[in-house]
């Protein structure tokens, strides 16, 4: 009785916590009280087993504690996708190692069954998150990998994983079955994520998310286990959620971003008009001073410099002065979703600052300067006005409609999609070269002793 109770009051802490991770404003609050509702699940799940020798669980406590520590204290903020990809891969491979362990104790059809399903799913989790991860940290490159028979291929491979997998249930005695299920799963993880490039990684991120639960789901099935179950389904519930958010931000479907390889470097020559303006710390400055309205859309570039604290000073200065300052957020700003309200989070900048793409743009045409940090593809308006580029229909923040643009860069090179920006050519921008960070410190002091 006191361990199913612990069970249901692990589940209301989870649902309670997943709901308050919804909001900027309390996700701290909703991380802590899904993670004291993972501990309360974990000592329920062991006294129902009855287990009695815990050395080896409390040597996993504590080494898995400190390496959670040391990662969520030593990983840099521009490493959080990655660090994200990662957690998502080893939660499937826990999945298919829980599914392979309950083998040993599967009685009939449907605990079979369940364990294949948590090995595939786990299995495809694993190297699809590794794929993932190589491809934000740039390890193995970003771009869309495509080659001739690539979708014959990958059916071959689901047809493999199916007569394997139906040969398991039916001689789950024979260990060649279960290797089967295990190496087609990896396989397949490999094939379904390289094909996707850098650009929809905020995409992969969340469906691989939902993978992971959805893994952890068929895991506590094999093994019979509520709470695993209620968390597998709540993980992966909100996994398709947010990646059903994202595909609408980008106006693509799910199947176009898992078969269509967007995301791989352009090389269609695109004409622009214009030229570009660059612009120097001190001209900008007399702009800002000028401003009544201010608007800053921050992109990974942001993130690379580390340029949030700075931008929060900026802010504070421009807001002393009587200037109005909001953030543009694009949903699928940055490498995972999320990441620039995390990154501003940090920084103490408030909530209610941060504007969601649809709230901001009907505002960009009364801004007087919108500061973009790092941003390309979310604001590039060839999304709007050309029909060749690849993004072409993506909703993007409009900051071509304000009076001066300032766009903070390092160079001209292109954004993570690979896709020339016409914004860097319009007649209201002005380019800032140089290190974000040092641009805005600059201005940061000019501001200050005006």
């Amino acid at each position: 009785m006191i361990i199913q109770l612990a069970y249901v009051v692990s589940a209301a802490l989870f649902i309670f916590g997943l709901k308050l991770l919804g909001s900027a404003a309390t996700a701290r609050k909703g991380n802590l009280m899904s993670s004291v509702g993972m501990l309360v699940a974990i000592v329920a799940a062991l006294l129902d087993k009855g287990i009695v020798e815990y050395q080896w669980i409390i040597a996993g406590v504590l080494v898995g504690g400190a390496i959670g520590a040391a990662a969520a204290r030593l990983v840099q903020m521009t490493s959080m996708p990655e660090m994200v990809a990662l957690f998502n891969g080893f939660g499937g491979m826990a999945s298919l190692l829980v599914g392979a362990a309950a083998l040993s104790t599967a009685t009939n059809t449907f605990t079979l069954v369940t364990i294949v399903l948590s090995i595939l799913i786990g299995g495809l989790t694993f190297t699809g998150s590794l794929i993932a991860w190589g491809k934000l940290s740039e390890t193995i490159g970003s771009g869309a990998v495509m080659f001739r028979g690539q979708q014959i291929v990958n059916s071959l491979i689901v047809l493999a994983i199916l007569a394997s997998a139906v040969m398991f249930c039916l001689q789950p005695e024979n260990p060649t079955w279960l290797y089967a299920v295990i190496g087609l799963s990896l396989l397949f993880g490999i094939m379904a994520v390289i094909p996707i490039g850098g650009a929809d990684m905020p995409v992969v991120i969340s469906l691989l998310n939902s993978y992971s639960g959805l893994a952890a789901c068929a895991a506590g099935f094999a093994v019979n286990n509520n709470i695993l179950i209620v968390a597998g389904s709540l993980v992966g519930a909100s996994g398709i959620i947010l990646t059903k958010i994202m595909c609408k931000a980008m106006n693509r479907s799910l199947s176009n971003v898992l078969f269509s390889g967007f995301g791989s470097v352009s090389t269609e020559e695109t004409e622009i008009e214009g030229e570009i303006k660059p612009i120097s710390v001190e001209d900008a400055y007399y702009v800002l001073e000028a401003a009544s309205s201010v608007a800053i859309i921050p992109g990974y570039g942001m993130a690379v410099a580390q340029a949030q604290h700075v931008v929060k000073e900026l802010t504070e200065l421009l807001e002393k002065r009587g200037t109005e300052v909001n953030f543009g957020i694009h949903p699928v700003a940055g490498r995972m979703p999320g990441h620039m309200n995390v990154l501003l989070a940090e920084a103490d900048v408030p909530y209610d600052q941060l504007l969601e793409m649809d709230d901001i743009n009907p505002r960009m045409e009364t801004v007087d300067v919108a500061i973009v940090i790092g941003a390309n593809d979310v604001v590039n308006p060839a999304a709007r006005d050309v029909q060749s580029s690849p993004i072409y229909g993506m909703p993007v923040i409009n900051v071509d409609s304000a009076r001066t643009v300032f766009v903070l860069k390092r160079s001209m090179a292109s954004g993570f999609a690979g896709i020339e920006n016409p914004l860097f050519y319009k007649e209201n921008t002005r380019m800032l070269f140089g290190d974000a960070k040092e641009s805005i410190g600059g201005l940061i002091r000019e501001l200050s002793g005006s």
